[in-house]
């Protein structure tokens, strides 16, 4: 088969119709490039990424390991959301120091605050090992061949030539039909610069979220640390700032509808090329399962961090986070629905059928779709438990998820014995004093009740342990936190004190982890392997799914499924259509926040600043005809991961911050559709009206290159 790039380079170009796609930046010459100049684009793709010189991807590193960032300054300053940002900020937070309530700045370098654990990693070099990773492997089964994959992937990280202070990490695409090298660079000495208050940040917090028109100032700041000759270290008082291979010119020239933007970063994961079987069955059966048990979680946890500020700063992240993914999912069901996504999927899949009797392939793809259809229907009660078990034992209820915790620490001294046991209790011991500190026992027991109740009745009857059969939800939950020690941080250490014989006979007489184990025994005996099993199948069909269309679909526009790796994406400034008789204009502004206003509201409370900085109009070179630009939309196709990412203007100038989606647009991860998908920005002019204006952080301001408009003559 001719190689995935030739392929890609033959793609049809459809004038300036940019129809989504999340592009790898090593492979855009040819199809991309000439779309992008179409739509608008000034620079060259090798501007954009180059090996040989500084490049674009150069100023584009992850950000802890589940954003992205870019470098905005010669002293290795970097700008990324305030919600990619926030487990730091309230880490550092108290009740007497609120930087979530107040925000915080570091007037000079000296104020910065080290963030323990908090990693940026940057690409240095993307290269195809597809012929390497594949080697050996034609002629073994499924099983065999993944473990080949695996062995080839381990063995040509430790191998490939890279520095001593880089990484290898090779990653999958077009599900196994092609598999690339990235090589990066990670630095660990990351610390805090400056992040506004929640009221900013955070504005319209849970509501919003996922909602356009926004007006959130989503972001926050932070510094790289070097050591002496510019490569990561470890945090110590002699690093130096990172100077950076490149970091971005940051335009406030003002942006107009059809502008062409582009957005690099790191999306996680999107699974664009789902047959309607699936895509079916998550519109009503896994969503809906997962939606539910959030909904109580979030109900509980907010209705305790409304009335007590402890409880509000110890669960802000977390429930935040529990957020984002419910109202995506929400959004997610409404925009397939309204997409007609799965009647979209069943017309192609008659297309391919036609193509693949005329190509006179029946005997390699004949019988794709019709596996498809028997694969999804057999794994459809296995795929709804694992749904269940996941939100409810890994996620949800913590005192599950402490329990599962130990059941594998008990598993571990079964299998290992117990110098591994050992090894195991003392991690989780010094691992949960910081779980602990964010864990409230009150609030995590009405949680549980909840999720309980939910799941002795909706969870799939075969699978249900006898012992959860018909509860007394409140009664269970009730007992649990009463007489189990996995309530508290002093109790769980004393749970785990003594020999281990000592050990694994007190936690099996502990009814918090009774009731975990009992969940955790039926999931892992009759859910998990079936449900692997069947996956199994599904996997092998997709990827062979996914090849066929790269051969018989050569004209389509084929892009790889999100993995956290660096993409490209790019479109215009643009508004939509949601419903009938509505139409959104693609930019907001500071009028926005005041027209939402509620003075001491958890969400759309407003600083006194701000009011006076609005009210005089007070908005330096920042504001246009006395108006302060705010978040602005546009047709880049990005998912979480992308949150945090550059949006660049024709000339690859920094002018936004990504931060969300629209709501009826989420499902661009499973169908993205031009019409209502949309990617929401902070205009860079807003993020340095609050470090100007606001923080008065002349400090940060002088650190930037800033292009302004020109003046008339």
């Amino acid at each position: 088969m001719k190689s995935l790039r030739l392929l890609l380079l033959f793609v049809f170009i459809q004038g300036s119709a940019q129809q989504g796609g999340m592009w790898i930046p090593s492979l855009l010459k040819g199809m991309n490039e000439s779309e992008m100049k179409n739509l608008g684009m000034k620079i060259t793709v090798d501007q954009i990424y180059s090996i040989n010189k500084s490049s674009l991807k150069d100023a584009v590193p992850q950000f802890n390991g589940g954003c992205t960032s870019e470098v905005i300054s010669p002293k290795g300053l970097i700008l990324t959301n305030h919600h990619c940002g926030f487990d730091a900020i309230q880490n550092h937070s108290s009740v007497e120091h609120d930087y979530i309530t107040d925000g915080f700045w570091a007037y000079k370098m000296e104020d910065e605050l080290l963030n323990k654990g908090m990693v940026v990693s940057f690409v240095i070099r993307i290269e195809d090992v597809t012929s390497k990773i594949l080697d050996g492997t034609t002629s073994l089964a499924e099983t065999e061949k993944q473990k080949k994959i695996q062995e080839n992937i381990v063995n040509l990280s430790k191998t490939l030539p890279k520095e001593a202070w880089q990484e290898n990490i090779i990653k999958t695409f077009y599900y196994g039909n092609q598999y690339l090298l990235f090589v990066t660079e990670t630095f660990k000495d990351i610390r805090l610069v400056g992040a506004p208050p929640s009221s900013i940040g955070k504005f319209g917090d849970v509501t919003d979220n996922w909602v356009w028109p926004r007006h959130t100032g989503d972001f926050s700041l932070f510094r790289i640390y070097a050591d002496k000759d510019n490569h990561p270290a470890e945090y110590s008082t002699e690093n130096v700032p990172y100077k950076p291979k490149y970091y971005f010119p940051i335009s406030i020239k003002g942006l107009k509808e059809n502008d062409f933007t582009m957005v690099m970063g790191y999306p996680g994961t999107t699974q664009e090329y789902l047959p309607s079987y699936a895509v079916d069955q998550i519109i009503n059966i896994i969503d809906p399962t997962k939606i539910e048990l959030r909904d109580v979680t979030l109900k509980v946890q907010d209705g305790f961090m409304r009335k007590d500020n402890a409880i509000k700063i110890q669960y802000a992240a977390k429930n935040a986070t529990i957020a984002n993914a419910w109202k995506k999912w929400r959004g997610e069901i409404k925009g397939l629905k309204k997409a007609d996504a799965v009647s979209a999927k069943q017309k192609f899949e008659k297309q391919f059928q036609e193509k693949v009797l005329k190509s006179g392939k029946e005997a390699e793809y004949g019988k794709l779709l019709s596996d498809f259809e028997k694969n999804y229907s057999e794994i459809k009660d296995y795929a709804l438990a694992k749904a269940f078990f996941d939100e409810t034992v890994v996620r949800n209820a913590e005192i599950l998820s402490v329990g599962y915790k130990l059941y594998q620490l008990e598993q571990i001294y079964n299998v290992k014995g117990e110098d591994a046991f050992n090894d195991r209790r003392k991690t989780l011991v010094n691992g949960w004093g910081e779980f602990y500190q964010e864990f409230n026992p009150t609030v995590d027991q009405k949680v549980l009740e909840q999720i309980l109740d939910i799941y002795s009745k909706k969870y799939p009857k075969q699978f249900l342990p006898s012992s959860l059969t018909n509860i007394d939800a409140l009664a269970l939950s009730n007992e649990v936190f009463t007489n189990s020690k996995l309530v508290s941080y002093d109790k769980v250490k004393e749970l785990l004190n003594g020999d281990s014989k000592t050990v694994l006979e007190n936690l099996n007489n502990d009814k918090g982890y009774i009731v975990a184990k009992t969940i955790i025994d039926s999931h892992l005996k009759n859910v998990l392997p079936k449900y692997d099993e069947i996956n199994l199948k599904i996997t092998a069909t997709q990827r062979t799914y996914m090849k066929a269309i790269l051969e018989l679909f050569p004209k389509n526009r084929v892009f790889p499924d999100a993995n956290s790796t660096l993409r490209v994406t790019y479109g215009k400034v643009k508004g939509y259509k949601p419903n009938d008789g509505v139409i959104y204009e693609p930019f907001t502004y500071l009028d926005g926040v005041m027209e939402k206003y509620i003075p001491g509201d958890y969400e759309y409370d407003v600083s006194k600043k701000l009011i006076d900085l609005y009210n005089t109009k007070d908005y330096g070179i920042y504001g246009v005809n006395g108006k302060m630009p705010l978040d602005f939309i546009a047709t880049n196709h990005t998912t979480g991961g992308n949150s945090g990412s550059p949006a660049l203007d024709a000339k690859g100038n920094l002018i936004g911050l990504n931060f969300d989606r629209v709501w009826e647009g989420t499902m661009s991860d499973i169908y993205y559709s031009p019409e209502i998908c949309r990617n929401i920005m902070v205009d860079m002019r807003y993020v340095l009206f609050i470090i100007d204006k606001f923080a008065n952080a002349e400090n940060i301001i002088k650190e930037l290159k800033i292009i302004t408009p020109e003046k008339k003559k």
